[in-house]
């Protein structure tokens, strides 16, 4: 045991190493502690993102009824430029459908037409020619075919169609399918064997079958 140096006690150096390390980890345990509640007291940073923006409504303009009605097909024949089937707006007329055949023949009825006259998808217009003078304003009907009996000589001959018999080079020619060719092997064919005893008798000429036949069977005639 160590003697006291001037009446004190002398202190061990381990005993003062021992408590210099003790208040050393005491210190620094301290710190870490404190530093640890200051990070969880702190508020964490919250990032608010905006929301997507919503899709705009784009307002289509309604389809008016004009724009949706279908066009009708219209067939003119007769005494116009060009005899055809065309395509008409939808409540058409009658002038309309002249004009887009390249209007009247010189020699067309002209004072018998209604141009005012409202047309159907399916109609037909027949345009008479001054020589059809017994035949009625221009003949307006549906696209089904009228079938003509065949052999009837005593019925009287139907309104706006041709008479076979009769019609010269240039008549002939309004037919569907009838061109320059056909039309002068018909006349030429007439006055070599006699008149057509039926509409069905056009067949023997030749150049027509039963084709072309059915393009016009209810435009023609052998009566009157």
């Amino acid at each position: 045991m160590e003697e006291e140096e001037f009446g004190r006690p002398t202190v061990n150096w381990r005993e003062r190493l021992l408590c210099l390390l003790i208040g050393l980890f005491a210190g620094t345990a301290a710190a870490v502690i404190i530093l640890a509640a200051n990070q969880q007291a702190q508020p964490t940073a919250l990032l608010i993102e905006p929301p997507p923006p919503l899709p705009t409504a784009t307002l289509m303009p309604a389809p008016s009824a004009t724009a949706t009605a279908a066009p009708i097909q219209v067939y003119v024949s007769g005494a116009v430029l060009e005899s055809g089937v065309y395509a008409l707006p939808a409540g058409a007329r009658l002038g309309e459908a002249i004009a887009a055949a390249g209007g009247l023949a010189v020699d067309a009825e002209a004072a018998q037409i209604n141009l005012a006259q409202p047309l159907r998808d399916g109609d037909q217009v027949h345009v008479p020619t001054v020589e059809e003078v017994a035949a009625v304003p221009p003949l307006v009907q549906t696209a089904v075919p009228v079938v003509e009996p065949a052999g009837n000589g005593n019925s009287a001959p139907a309104p706006g169609r041709i008479n076979i018999n009769t019609a010269d080079v240039a008549l002939l020619q309004t037919l569907p399918g009838v061109g320059p060719s056909t039309a002068e092997n018909i006349v030429s064919f007439r006055e070599a064997n006699g008149p057509f005893a039926t509409i069905e008798a056009i067949m023997d000429v030749p150049g027509i079958g039963p084709a072309k036949f059915s393009g016009f069977a209810d435009l023609i005639t052998v009566d009157g």
